[in-house]
């Protein structure tokens, strides 16, 4: 099996936010890869992943740091891959990282979930991968089915909830 999305992240202390892009990747049955890699504690290491995963047949990947988020960046600054940036709230409520992602200069994209967001960049990450893949893009049309269906059976739930004022 061939991984098709890489998910990084900085240090150990970010995998329980990046292990809900995990099991959502998991859901969608898309195979990935996790790896801890630091933007500036191994340089050279994410220079190395980042030149080479294309060749090894990385579609997407996913990047999740706190602090000084710049793993995004340097991800980005070496690959053609598209990087989904997730700021993890390490510090200053996640702002530190989330500015990091989204300030990054011309023609270096990195796309910026929300902080502590990794959940949807496994989303974005299958959004990707279903323009070129048909059996991903019936899962995301089942998954968004699903979705829609749990708030209509929300709604009806609350319709047998009785209060003296409710009007609905």
């Amino acid at each position: 099996m061939q991984a098709l999305v890489s998910i990084i992240m900085g240090s150990m202390s970010d995998w329980k936010i990046m292990e809900k892009a995990a099991k959502q990747l998991e859901e969608f049955e898309i195979p990935f890869e996790i790896n801890a890699l630091s933007a500036h504690r191994t340089p050279d290491a994410i220079e190395n992943f980042s030149k080479n995963a294309e060749a090894k047949g990385i579609k997407v990947i996913i990047a999740g740091a706190g602090m000084a988020a710049h793993l995004g960046g340097v991800i980005a600054a070496n690959t053609t891959i598209p990087v989904i940036g997730v700021p993890i709230n390490a510090s200053l409520n996640g702002l530190d990282s989330l500015l990091a992602i989204v300030q990054m200069p011309p023609c270096v994209p990195v796309a910026c979930m929300a902080i502590d967001g990794a959940q949807n960049a496994a989303v974005l990450a299958a959004q990707i991968l279903a323009l070129s893949d048909e059996n991903f893009n019936k899962k995301l049309h089942n998954f968004k089915q699903n979705l829609k269906q749990k708030i209509e059976s929300a709604n009806e739930e609350l319709k047998n909830i009785k209060y003296k004022l409710k009007t609905n």
